[in-house]
């Protein structure tokens, strides 16, 4: 079985409570962290690896981010998935084959560009050409940002995800959806639902990753939330060094 078929089959006939979770690996250390703690894949956030290399979210340039997404994904042997933002303004099939040079058996795509939503159907042909490019080689998951720029109408949010459903994305991304809407999106929403899990301090912002599952997630992602405690305990060790 191939990388991307084992990746796809990882998203299939999920128990409830138990979705798929993907740790966002922000380097190479970090994806070999994870991949000796027994997760069967990852996923890279954006905002992580922007933070590993200097830049703010959203402001990394595509050659270093697909490099950075190479480097994690030549680490480990388990299949990686990266967040390439709104697709960095590349063709679909120049996109397509940038993922897969990087050695990423999927990717994130967003709905958004600068802080403002895109048309939702202009967006679902862009996926669809993507989809198309990718024929079969890449897993999309498509991110609605309704909740971070829209109008945080859960409504909206599944109008927009039926297009892109429709359109071949093989997973929906409504990044900081509510907990409480989760059931709402489930029931409105075919195939694979992503949920963002959020963490805080040493524990949860909101419901755990099995709590995101028991609320209608297939799988479970974190953003730059773990890159963010490691560099807060990074701090914690400088500041004993200076002690």
């Amino acid at each position: 079985m191939s990388k991307v078929d084992a990746f796809r089959a990882l998203h299939r006939n999920r128990p409830p409570g138990d979705p798929l979770v993907l740790p966002g690996p922000w380097d190479a250390a970090s994806a070999r962290v994870f991949e000796e703690a027994g997760f069967p894949a990852l996923a890279t956030p954006s905002a992580g690896v922007a933070a590993s290399l200097g830049y703010a979210d959203g402001a990394t340039p595509a050659d270093e981010m697909f490099a950075a997404v190479a480097r994690i994904a030549r680490a480990v042997d388990v299949p990686v998935s990266a967040d390439v933002e709104d697709g960095y303004g590349l063709a679909p099939k120049e996109l397509v084959e940038r993922v897969l040079q990087a050695g990423a058996v999927g990717c994130n795509l967003e709905d958004s560009r600068g802080g403002v939503l895109k048309d939702p159907r202009e967006h679902a042909e862009f996926l669809a050409e993507v989809r198309s490019a990718a024929a079969g080689r890449l897993f999309v998951n498509a991110r609605v940002d309704t909740f971070v720029h829209g109008d945080k109408d859960p409504g909206r949010a599944i109008e927009r995800a039926a297009l892109y459903v429709a359109a071949g994305a093989d997973c929906v991304y409504p990044i900081l959806a509510p907990a409480a809407v989760l059931p709402l999106l489930r029931s409105g929403i075919q195939g694979p639902l992503n949920a963002l899990a959020r963490l805080d301090g040493e524990g949860w912002a909101g419901p755990s990753p099995a709590g995101l599952g028991e609320l209608g997630a297939t799988r479970v992602t974190f953003g730059p939330g773990p890159q963010r405690r490691a560099a807060a305990a990074l701090q914690g060790i400088a500041d004993s060094l200076k002690e």
